[in-house]
Order: C-alpha cells, then structure tokens, then sequence
C-alpha cells in the first residue's frame, strides 16, 4: 500500500484523501472514479452490518482507502476498501493461508466488494530504520511467509513466466542494438533455465520497508500481499530496490537468499525474471529509457 497520508473530507460519510481520488482518476479513468463516487455508500453499508464505527481520520496508499474503525466490543481495527484486480483479490486468500503468522490478521473479509476488515497495527513502518538494520527483519519475515504452500486459487509464477518469455522477443527488438537490448535478453535468458520449475510457496510480491509495520503481538508484520504462488527468489526484488544503494545490491542479496535458505543460482535468475518483469511493464507504455535501478540490479547479478 505504501506510506499512508491524510486526507481532507470529500465524502458525505468518510474522508476521502483528493489525492487518493486523483489517483484513481488518473490511473483507471472512469472506473477509477466510479470506485471513489462508490465508497461512501460502499463504507457506510458496510459499517452498519459489520457493526463498527469509524474511529480515526482515513487513510491511503497508492491503491486502497483504509478507515480506523472500532468493533462493536471496543476492538480497535482497520476497515480496508480497495477496487478487487489480480494483484488485490489474493489478499484475503493469502492473509487467511498466513493466519496472523508474519502478517496482519485478517479478521473480515466480503466477496463483494472486496472489503477486508483487519486487525490494528501501529503506524510506524520500517523505513524509519536505517537499510541495514531494516534488512534482517525484512528477510526474517520473507522466510516465514514464504514457507507456507500457496493456496490453488492464487496466481502462478509458472503462467506468469510463461507470458513474460513470450512477450520478450517483440519488446527487446524495440529496443536499440545495444547494452538495453542484451540485458533484457540476458534476464530472459535466466528465467528460461528456471522456467520449468516455478515452485509453489505463497509469495507475498511486495515486502518492502513501507509494507512493514510495528505491532503490539509481535515487533514487525507485513502488509498489504499481491499474492502468488511460486519460488521465494521472485520476493527479492522489493528489497533490493527499497532505498537504493548500488553497493548494497550483492550485500542484500546474499542476505535475503541465506535467510530464506534459497539455492543461490535459482534465486538470481528469478530475481532476474523479476527484472525483466519491470522492464517489460515499462516498455508496454513506450518508455525507451529503462529504469536506472532494475538496470543497476540486473548487471550486478548478471555481472555475479
């Protein structure tokens, strides 16, 4: 979800950030605004049948529109509206799979909206630790999450490979001849040696410092899972990239893949993969000019 802010009251039952409601307008046009026109309503129902009462001023991220909320017995809690995609509909999936172990508890969740009412966490995340002290509890919780078999229903990495090593061809020759074009070859390259075997541990696909929080239960919980079912190696990326130190890359790497217990060699082609999963998003929108750090990380372990 990402840092959340504060927003003024735009709504007639809650407070929706503009900036949240300009987002979604921005990235999903119509829809995007249909949701937000939605959430009031949305909340109130809601908030009537779960019986709760708003509590806090809202927050948001980048994709999700989170009310504190307090149960009916007094239970603090967090109310968490977001539009239902690929990415969003694993969460309650995963976070039931998890059952509090490593992650936030999920303690409602409704089909139809996509709604998830969650257990309270603080609001202190792991970026306000320095990289290398954040690091160790990052992969601490990497390991743990990703030791639990991945539900059926959820996305696989084997399909999603698949897509990525067929759509690599067509993106690379729009590239200029050059060192772009061999790094996103080389990247295709790796994850073919590893494409047929995916795994199938529950990835949660976006552990960075930000989706880290402090809690009572335990010290740090994750957050806010785009769920996958495959190989721990296609986890790193979040960390290698979260405050960018380029001499950190191999540092971090040979952390996270020791304290998940990883075979080195499978871990970074699909760290690679996980490259040349950016890559190619940012070259289906017609950016020429590739990302400086998937680039910085790819060479690093291609260099390795």
């Amino acid at each position: 979800m990402g840092r959340f802010t504060h927003g003024s009251r735009i709504g007639a039952v809650i407070d929706i950030p503009e900036e949240f409601a300009e987002r979604q307008a921005t990235w999903h046009g119509p829809e995007g605004r249909a949701f937000v026109a939605a959430l009031p309503g949305m909340a109130a129902e809601l908030l009537a049948r779960w019986r709760l009462r708003v509590d806090g001023p809202s927050l948001s991220g980048r994709c999700a529109l989170v009310l504190p909320v307090a149960e009916e017995d007094g239970t603090p809690a967090m109310l968490k509206l977001q539009a239902v995609d690929d990415e969003t509909a694993g969460e309650p999936v995963a976070l039931r799979a998890w059952g509090g172990d490593g992650a936030v508890r999920l303690l409602r969740y409704d089909g139809t909206t996509g709604a998830l009412l969650l257990e309270r966490l603080g609001t202190r995340d792991l970026e306000t630790l320095e990289p290398r002290a954040a690091m160790p509890v990052l992969a601490g919780l990497l390991a743990r999450l990703s030791a639990a078999p991945a539900p059926p229903e959820l996305r696989r990495l084997g399909d999603i490979a698949a897509r990525m090593l067929d759509e690599t061809p067509a993106r690379a020759a729009a590239l200029p001849a050059g060192p772009d074009r061999r790094l996103v070859l080389d990247c295709a390259a790796a994850v073919r040696e590893v494409a047929d075997a995916p795994g199938d541990r529950l990835l949660h696909w976006d552990l960075h410092f930000e989706n880290i929080l402090a809690a009572d239960r335990e010290p740090w919980l994750a957050i806010d899972p785009k769920p996958l079912a495959g190989d721990p190696g296609f986890e790193l990326m979040p960390a290698l990239r979260n405050r960018f130190d380029p001499d950190d890359t191999l540092w971090r790497f040979d952390l996270l893949t020791e304290t998940l217990g990883l075979d080195r060699g499978a871990a970074r082609a699909w760290t690679l993969g996980r490259v040349l999963q950016n890559l190619l998003w940012q070259l289906r929108e017609g950016d020429r000019e590739l990302d400086p750090v998937q680039v910085s990380i790819g060479r690093a372990l291609l260099a390795r």
